[in-house]
C-alpha cells in the first residue's frame, strides 16, 4: 500500500496471519542488529520464526512502516471473526518495537554514564587484573599477558581493599618463565603487601604520598579557589619564573606527575600540582561523572590564576591524559591565556567519542549498543552538541607544544595526534612512544622520555 513518503507501509494481515513490515515477517518482537564497520546506528533487525534472511531497514524505514502499522490497526473494525485478533497482533508488534528502542536507549544511557563513571584512585577498566605467583625480595612473577611483558617500570596496585603499591621494572629475561607466567624485577613495595595469589593491576603512578614523602622534595600544601570549591594543591617553589602546572589525567591522582617533578625541579622550575572535582579531596562533580576535561578545564584555569597572582610570569602546562585536554582547553580559553608559554601533551584526548566509545567498551557494553552509549554521553555537559567534532580546533595551538603520545593507546587514538602534529609543524613536536598504554608514556621508556621533554624545556627557560 503506498505511504505518505512514496514507500509502502505495513498492512495488517488477514484473520490468523503475523502483522508485516515490509519484506520482513514480525512474530515475536524485535532486536537491533549488531553494530559493525560502516554498520548504520539506527538500523534494526526484524526477528523471526522463519528460516528466510532477516531483513534490515533504516530507522526512518522502520519509522514509517509501524506509524502505518498502527494506523491501519486502529482502523481495523471487528466485523468478521479473526480480524480483532489481527488488529491486536499489529497493534503487539508496534508496541514491542517501541519498547524494545525505549530499553536499549535507557541501557545506552547506563552505559554512557558508566563510561563516564571514573575513579581517580582506580586504573582504568582497560588495564586486565593479573595474579601475583611468587615474590622475592628482588623478583616478582606474574600472570602471562601483553601488560605483564611491558617493556619499562610501572606502579603495581592490590585490587583489595588493602590498596598495596609497588613498583616493577623491565621483564627479567635472564629468570625462569613458564608459559602462563613472566618474572619482572621487583624495585620497591611502597605500601603494604604483596602476597601470592593477590590480583594486581599495573599503573603508571610510580609514586605515593607527597613530594616530601616521595621525593625529599620541600613543599607547600595550598589549597586553590575553583568554581566548585577549594581545590588542594602541591606547590614546589625553585627559582625561575616560569611556572610549571602539572595536571594527571584519567585513572590515577596528582601523584601521577610526581614521576617527572625530580626532573622539573632540577631545571628551577616552581611546580604547582592541583586536584581538580572528582578528585580525592577536591569538590564533587556536579553529576558525579569525568567529563573528559569539557568542564574539569575550569579547575586548571583557576589553578593558571593562582599562578599569576602568585608570582608566575608565564607558564607550562603539562597535562597528561584529560589533563592534556584541559591545558588545551586552558590555552584555548583561558583570560590568561597569553602567560602560557608551552603546552606538554602527553596522551591528549582529542577525539571525545572514540575516548567514551572505548571506556564504555572496557566497562563490558555490548557492540550493540556502543553508539547509544557515545550518543547518551553527548547529551552530557554543557557544550553537548560540539563533542561529535575535534576537542579542540588545531588553530586553536599557538604556542609551543611537545605532544607525546603512541600507537598502542586504546584510549585516546593516536591518529589525531598525528593530524595535530602534521597540521602544525612549527609548533608542535611529536614524540612516539611504543608498546605504552594511554597515559604511561614514561613508564615505557624514561631515558628517552625525559630526553625529549629536556629539550623542548630549554628554549622555554
Amino acid at each position: 500500500m503506498p505511504g505518505p513518503d512514496g514507500g509502502r507501509t505495513a498492512r495488517v494481515p488477514r484473520a490468523g496471519s503475523a502483522g508485516r513490515v515490509p519484506g520482513a515477517r514480525i512474530r515475536r518482537g524485535i532486536r537491533l542488529a549488531p553494530a559493525g564497520p560502516g554498520a548504520d546506528t539506527g538500523a534494526v533487525r526484524t526477528a523471526r520464526t522463519s528460516t528466510s534472511a532477516p531483513v534490515r531497514t533504516s530507522r526512518a524505514a522502520t519509522t514509517h512502516a509501524l506509524a502505518g502499522a498502527l494506523s491501519s490497526a486502529r482502523a481495523v473494525r471487528p466485523r468478521a471473526a479473526g480480524a480483532a485478533p489481527a488488529a491486536r497482533a499489529a497493534a503487539a508488534a508496534v508496541t514491542a518495537v517501541l519498547g524494545a528502542g525505549a530499553a536499549a536507549v535507557a541501557a545506552g544511557r547506563l552505559a554512557g554514564d558508566a563510561a563516564l563513571r571514573i575513579r581517580p584512585d582506580r586504573p582504568l577498566p582497560t588495564e586486565p587484573r593479573l595474579t601475583v605467583h611468587s615474590v622475592t625480595a628482588d623478583r616478582i612473577t606474574l600472570t602471562r599477558d601483553l601488560a605483564s611483558a611491558r617493556p619499562g617500570v610501572h606502579g603495581l596496585v592490590d585490587a583489595s581493599a588493602a590498596g598495596a603499591h609497588a613498583v616493577v621494572g623491565p621483564v627479567d629475561e635472564n629468570a625462569p618463565h613458564t608459559p602462563d607466567t613472566v618474572v619482572r624485577r621487583l624495585e620497591r613495595i611502597t605500601r603494604g603487601s604483596l602476597e601470592p595469589g593477590a590480583k594486581v593491576w599495573l599503573t603508571p603512578q610510580v609514586h605515593t604520598g607527597d613530594p616530601r614523602s616521595a621525593l625529599g622534595l620541600e613543599y607547600e600544601d595550598t589549597h586553590i579557589p575553583g568554581e566548585l570549591g577549594p581545590l588542594p594543591a602541591w606547590f614546589v617553589p625553585a627559582a625561575r619564573d616560569t611556572w610549571v602546572i602539572a595536571v594527571h589525567g584519567l585513572g590515577t591522582t596528582r601523584e601521577h606527575p610526581l614521576a617527572l617533578l625530580d626532573l622539573l625541579h632540577r631545571r628551577k622550575f616552581p611546580v604547582l600540582i592541583p586536584a581538580y572535582r572528582g578528585d580525592p579531596g577536591a569538590p564533587r562533580s556536579p553529576d558525579g561523572l569525568n567529563h573528559l576535561g569539557e568542564t574539569e578545564w575550569r579547575d586548571v584555569d583557576a589553578t593558571l590564576g593562582h599562578a599569576v597572582r602568585h608570582g608566575a610570569e608565564r607558564v607550562i602546562l603539562y597535562g597528561w591524559s584529560t589533563g592534556a585536554t584541559m591545558a588545551l582547553h586552558t590555552a584555548a580559553r583561558s583570560p590568561l591565556r597569553d602567560r602560557i608559554v608551552g603546552l606538554v601533551l602527553d596522551s591528549p584526548v582529542l577525539d571525545w567519542a572514540a575516548t567514551v566509545r572505548a571506556l564504555a567498551a572496557a566497562r563490558g557494553t555490548p557492540r550493540l549498543l556502543l553508539p547509544l552509549a557515545v550518543r547518551a554521553a553527548q547529551g552530557r555537559g554543557a557544550h553537548a552538541s560540539d563533542r561529535a567534532a575535534p576537542v579542540i580546533a588545531p588553530d586553536a595551538v599557538r604556542v609551543p607544544s611537545l605532544l607525546l603520545h603512541g600507537p598502542d593507546d586504546t584510549i585516546a587514538p593516536w591518529a589525531p595526534s598525528l593530524r595535530l602534529a602534521d597540521r602544525l609543524p612549527s609548533l608542535v613536536s611529536l614524540h612516539t612512544v611504543r608498546d605504552a598504554p594511554h597515559g604511561a608514556l614514561w613508564n615505557a621508556d624514561p631515558a628517552a622520555y625525559e630526553e625529549a621533554l629536556r629539550r623542548f624545556l630549554v628554549p622555554l627557560t
